[in-house]
């Protein structure tokens, strides 16, 4: 007799619980664990949306009369069925590899020099699992290779609203450089006045990603130029729900996030502090900021300000 193989989440997400309720509706049969797999990956393609590759719909059906010999299965043989059917779930995972077209397809409307930044990382990790070194883990370096890329495509950064910079070359460490802000804001007219007198009219911001991502949010902190408002706390860490474990939803692209920040900076009325000390930013004030901001609003909840709070 067949029995239904167990799955589990590690992750708390309520979405991911329920794809795995719904295999509950699956019917019984030979293939249960292939029709598990295909029901798994579809729900999660929906759910992230994400393109399903074609062979998913293939997982569950048999396989063509030359290749199944022994068609007429005695019930004491069946069984014996599963290992067959891992090795066809072999055969797909290898298949996945192949097509140069589907490489192409990934980097259509990808820029030679990005394309020359995706390939390098991708070197690098080959390197890096050779020497026994590697950092993070499959699922967070998986998810930021596809936000990077899905970045290089997008007309946002294509136009030039913002610039990303891998720090020593590292997928969880990006330095993010805001170049456009609503141009109606007092923040905007800073900006032309810092371009006058330092020569940088952008405002640098830092990412930092765990291995857990994305299941949690980055750790994003203003690195220059000094702000006031704007939602800014000390140390550069910026006061946002979105940024914090409860407000984070992994579905969130980066490319949203940095958006979001951009428009919250303009909200919270964020003006440059010319002449202040530049040495109050640093990861560890901004840590710090943090940690006590959601202890602050986990014991009394968020609030919006009213919209004169700078």
């Amino acid at each position: 007799s067949n029995v239904p193989p167990i799955w589990s989440v590690e992750s708390d997400d309520p979405n991911l619980s329920a794809v795995l309720e719904r295999l509950a509706d699956v019917k019984k049969g030979n293939t249960l664990l292939l029709q598990h797999l295909k029901r798994i990956i579809s729900d999660l393609c929906k759910l992230y949306n994400l393109p399903q590759h074609p062979d998913v719909e293939m997982l569950d059906q048999p396989l063509p009369a030359e290749q199944s010999t022994q068609e007429e299965v005695s019930s004491e043989e069946e069984d014996e069925e599963m290992p067959e059917d891992t090795e066809e779930l072999d055969h797909y995972e290898m298949k996945e590899e192949e097509p140069v077209e589907g490489k192409k397809a990934e980097d259509d409307g990808i820029g030679k020099e990005n394309l020359a930044i995706l390939e390098k990382i991708k070197k690098n990790q080959r390197q890096d699992y050779l020497n026994g070194a590697v950092s993070g883990s499959v699922q967070a370096t998986d998810r930021l290779m596809k936000e990077l890329r899905d970045i290089y495509r997008s007309a946002s950064f294509k136009g030039g609203n913002y610039a990303v910079e891998l720090m020593n070359d590292s997928l969880y460490d990006w330095n993010v450089k805001l170049l456009k802000v609503d141009e109606d804001s007092a923040l905007h007219s800073d900006l032309q006045i810092l371009k006058e007198k330092e020569g940088a009219d952008f405002i640098l911001l830092n990412f930092t990603f765990k291995d857990n991502f994305p299941f949690d949010p980055p750790f994003v902190r203003v690195v220059s130029p000094v702000l006031s408002g704007g939602y800014v706390l000390g140390g550069g860490a910026i006061c946002m729900e979105l940024l914090t474990k409860q407000g984070w939803s992994s579905a969130y692209s980066v490319e949203s996030v940095i958006m979001q920040i951009s428009a919250t900076l303009v909200k919270g009325k964020a003006r440059v502090q010319f002449g202040a000390n530049k040495n109050q930013y640093s990861l560890t004030r901004a840590q710090q900021s943090y940690k006590s901001l959601v202890q602050i609003h986990e014991k009394n909840g968020w609030y919006t300000p009213p919209k004169e709070d700078g």
